[in-house]
């Protein structure tokens, strides 16, 4: 996803702020990296509370919306990382990545591990009211499989992908970050991002063939 231009150019944003500032130009400041945006930790609470609410409560309503507006998030947000903004921001310079980095990278740190545990939690409880865990029941070799398939993708997501964002947003806090460093872990985010949601795609076969039973 970066190409050798921007992996080995590791000081080029500072340089570039340097050139500038001898130039007599007004070079904008660095933008501020904040890990977790504290904004969204209200919204972040909330859906927590509906998901813990609707289990507690079995909620069948709020378990579905759960399971299927969090999954269907999870899909979209992994293919169109992985697939779209992947060769995007691939191609642009160490500036533009830094800026666009900056701004889109918290978000993920609360909006994934936010819509794994909607999809997760409220899946499980689902699966267990409708018998699918029963080993009599004809859903049940499927939500085997659908268990290692999702299992897999959330130690990716949390194991892999949440740690390479994190790691990216302490590297761009430095005072001089390094660009080789920041072009490496956000090729692994996309990947993992994008292999994950293919991934989706198998889980997707198999909760429409358990729901057309």
């Amino acid at each position: 996803m970066t190409d050798t231009r921007v992996d080995s150019s590791s000081t080029e944003l500072e340089a570039g702020a340097e050139a500038g500032a001898e130039a007599g130009a007004v070079v904008p400041p660095r933008p501020v990296i904040q890990i977790v945006p504290l904004k969204g930790l209200p919204i972040v609470a909330v859906i927590l509370g509906f998901l813990v609410a609707s289990i507690g409560f079995n909620w069948q309503w709020g378990l579905d919306f759960n399971h299927v507006a969090g999954g269907g998030l999870w899909t979209g947000i992994d293919l169109f990382v992985g697939l779209v903004v992947g060769p995007i921001l691939g191609r642009l310079s160490i500036p533009a990545r830094a800026e666009f980095s900056a701004r889109f990278m918290p978000k993920m740190v609360l909006v994934m591990p936010t819509l794994v545990a909607m999809t997760l939690a409220s899946g499980f409880q689902l699966a267990l009211d409708l018998g699918n865990l029963k080993a009599s029941s004809p859903n049940h070799a499927w939500l085997m499989v659908s268990f290692v398939v999702v299992g897999i993708m959330a130690v990716i997501a949390l194991g892999i992908l949440e740690p390479a964002n994190i790691a990216v947003l302490f590297e761009m806090r430095k005072p001089r970050p390094n660009g080789e460093v920041i072009g490496k872990l956000m090729k692994r985010f996309i990947y993992t991002a994008g292999v994950t949601g293919l991934m989706q795609v198998a889980t997707l076969v198999i909760m429409t063939r358990v729901a057309s039973q």
